[in-house]
């Protein structure tokens, strides 16, 4: 038995008070981790269900005039999450209440933002869920009952990029010098002509290439180029990528979509196993021998005897003869079409080419009346017309002899039936009784010229239009935005031409016609020449 005096010694125990005071600080620190745990739990919810919301919302984002009502319907329609660690009463859906807890902007960065509400205009979205309360268990002891209102909020925009495209960008015509707007819009009307030169060492030129991922050497840009389905990644629509060295001796890729085959496996890479085929219309200006006036001997082309070289910026006299050429291709813009010291246009031309004299060498027609008579084209038919009508009407008849891309022109007929002599003044279909230069309007290298359909044209392409002077362009650059995306006809192969000790074009020129703005038809269209595939993703 213990005595009083050892029962105030006695320590046992001596903790427990300690331990009893501890526990209220143990139990309530226990607390704010459930409670925390609780509340960022239900955070993540409500953020991924932001997330789907935005995401979905942003998919709608077209530029039609009902995107924003589809996109609102999306973001709603599509959030599958469920508050599971609320606790405020309300049912576990997370929902979106009101239009006008999504907000929509035509540009969108993290300095700056441009709220829009017109549907053609937005580009960008962001989504606030609903708010969700979680009722705290332990923690009201410190005096806090519940978290207060807690949303999700989530910005998307759309991803877009452009596939089946050879990789080819060129500086906006419209520019002017000082210019700084990187997005300066170009707006040259369908059929004005391009004039698109390569730099070199010694001037810049305004045009060039852009990464496509496939390789970087020569073959693989001629590949890139020449083949029926360009290799490589699909280019983004807002922000493309230059690529180092012109590499202007792959052009000649370019002449294969007319039957030009002139610069072996660069002309046409065989390491990739693509196919570099001709259009099914190739009228140029440029002759090829030919032992039986169908096809040509071999792969080598030349000019004309008598091409066309007009001397001035006018179309050529009605009556024809002596200043005629033999044959004719589509012909340049006028004022592009003169020596390049007389010429009166820059870059961009005027949309005014002889068509009276392309007609009157090609057909026998002289004078608008009669060749709009023949054809149905209108009097101002840009080439790309005069093309596509060639390719459904291969052959007509004017005066009893029969004319078109599908009648070979011997030089010196204009493509007329009858018997070549081989001389160079043949009198008919080229039939001669030897070998002759000779125009083709149809492929006739032993390679099957390409329909436009599921392949698209073979002379219609699509360039990206950048504002070279406000990007300042040099070397690789990543991100560059375009101002527009361009379908363009390629009107004649690049080619030296030359009169006497002048050069008319180049071989590193390439002549466009201006079609549209680029057309694009959504991933899975077989029958698009370009095709856009676009992917919604977060910005934050």
């Amino acid at each position: 038995m213990r005595t009083p005096s050892n029962l105030l010694r006695n320590d046992d125990g001596a903790v427990a008070p300690m331990v009893a005071v501890a526990l209220f600080a143990l139990v309530g620190a226990a607390g704010l981790a459930f409670d925390y745990s609780r509340l960022a739990s239900m955070d993540t919810e409500l953020q991924s269900a932001a997330d789907q919301a935005a995401l979905a919302a942003a998919s709608q984002l077209d530029g039609t005039s009902t995107a924003i009502t589809r996109a609102r319907a999306a973001g709603r329609s599509l959030i599958t999450n469920r508050a599971l660690f609320a606790n405020d009463g309300v049912n576990r859906n997370i929902a979106i209440t009101l239009d006008t807890q999504f907000v929509f902007y035509s540009a969108y960065s993290d300095s700056a933002q441009t709220v829009t509400t017109d549907p053609v205009d937005a580009k960008f979205v962001k989504v606030t869920t609903d708010g969700r309360t979680a009722k705290y268990a332990l923690t009201p002891i410190t005096g806090v009952l519940n978290s207060g209102s807690i949303n999700g909020s989530a910005v998307a925009g759309m991803g877009s990029a452009i596939c089946n495209v050879p990789p080819i960008m060129v500086c906006n015509p419209d520019e002017p010098v000082g210019n700084i707007n990187e997005l300066l819009a170009f707006s040259a009307a369908a059929g004005v002509g391009l004039k698109l030169i390569a730099g070199n060492a010694d001037a810049p030129g305004n045009f060039g290439w852009l990464e496509s991922g496939s390789g970087n050497g020569a073959s693989e840009l001629a590949a890139a180029l020449g083949y029926n389905k360009p290799p490589g990644n699909c280019s983004p629509i807002n922000g493309v990528t230059t690529k180092t060295g012109m590499s202007a001796s792959v052009l000649s890729a370019l002449n294969t979509r007319f039957d030009v085959f002139a610069n072996g496996n660069q002309t046409c890479p065989s390491q990739g196993g693509g196919t570099c085929s001709p259009s099914s219309n190739v009228r140029k200006d440029l002759v090829c021998t030919s032992n039986n006036g169908t096809s040509c001997s071999n792969d080598t082309w030349s000019e004309s005897t008598t091409p066309y070289r007009p001397t001035s910026v006018a179309a050529l006299p009605s009556s024809g003869g002596a200043t005629d050429p033999d044959i004719m291709g589509y012909p340049r813009d006028l004022c592009h079409a003169v020596a390049p010291a007389s010429q009166t246009c820059g870059t961009k031309g005027s949309g005014t080419w002889d068509r009276d004299a392309y007609f009157r060498v090609n057909y026998k027609l002289s004078g608008s009346t009669a060749w709009t008579g023949a054809t149905g084209l209108s009097a101002a038919a840009t080439r790309y017309q005069v093309y596509k009508w060639e390719m459904t009407h291969t052959a007509i008849t004017v005066s009893g002899q029969s004319y078109g891309i599908g009648v070979a022109q011997p030089l010196g007929t204009g493509g007329g039936n009858g018997n070549g002599n081989g001389n160079g003044n043949g009198n008919g279909n080229g039939n001669g009784n030897g070998s002759q230069p000779t125009g083709f309007g149809v492929p006739a290298t032993g390679r099957a010229g390409l329909t436009p359909g599921a392949e698209g044209d073979r002379r219609r392409i699509s360039v990206a239009v950048l504002n070279c002077r406000a990007l300042s362009l040099n070397g690789k650059t990543s991100g560059i935005p375009v101002a527009k995306w361009l379908d363009v006809f390629l009107v004649e192969p690049a080619f030296t031409r030359k009169s006497g000790n002048v050069t008319y074009t180049d071989s590193k020129e390439v002549y466009a016609e201006v079609i549209e703005e680029t057309p694009v038809g959504y991933n899975g269209s077989n029958l698009a020449q370009v095709v856009r595939r676009d992917v919604p993703y977060l910005l934050q």
